[in-house]
């Protein structure tokens, strides 16, 4: 029986998350990256998100076995409720509902900072995170024809949205990560019973 734990990203776990994510840019088309970012690299990243948004680490028996996370959908200060959403899971323990868990936290925590929409853009075709994502709520809401040149030819990408909360009345700031941590309900969400 494996021991799961759901918690957000440190710094010493930049090189597992460069190891899960490198395949992505390197054996497929999945990121439009066309360098793997090394474990100083993907420190700083985590670093930038977490001023923001989770970014949330699956481990498995002491090891990290997939992570999620959530980053500014643009710059533009009216873009301030929405988020873009990823999650990568190790190859090994892929169909193990394990991208499941991560997106269903990210998202609860996303909904108690205060968030109103999280966005996902998927290379295609890319059946798998296409399934996940429509699974978790996620509607199809465009895609971007021909917009990104990998692996010697020219790549789509499809746009997915989701609405975290009903959109009424004049919204909040989200909360600061800091300010939604010190909620009881911050700790629930982490410390649910894992599903496949």
């Amino acid at each position: 029986m494996s021991t799961d734990v759901l918690r957000l990203a440190e710094e010493q776990d930049a090189p597992a998350i460069a190891e899960i994510y490198a395949p992505s840019v390197t054996a497929s088309v999945t990121s439009f990256e066309l360098v793997a970012p090394g474990p100083d690299e993907m420190a700083m990243r985590i670093a930038k998100v977490l001023t923001h948004a989770p970014w949330l680490v699956l481990s498995r028996d002491h090891e990290v076995v997939g992570y999620a996370y959530a980053s500014r959908h643009r710059d533009p200060a009216a873009y301030l409720w929405s988020v873009n959403t990823s999650v990568y899971v190790r190859a090994d323990q892929k169909r193990t509902g394990a991208g499941r868990t991560l997106y269903r936290t990210l998202l609860s925590l996303l909904r108690i900072q205060g968030f109103y929409t999280a966005h996902a853009g998927i290379a295609l075709p890319n059946d798998a995170s296409v399934r996940l994502h429509e699974a978790m709520g996620f509607q199809p809401i465009g895609v971007y024809r021909s917009v990104g040149f990998k692996a010697g030819g020219w790549r789509d990408v499809g746009w997915w949205q989701l609405a975290l909360r009903p959109r009424v009345g004049v919204p909040e700031p989200p909360l600061s990560l800091q300010e939604a941590k010190a909620r009881a309900d911050w700790s629930a969400a982490l410390s649910n019973v894992l599903e496949p």
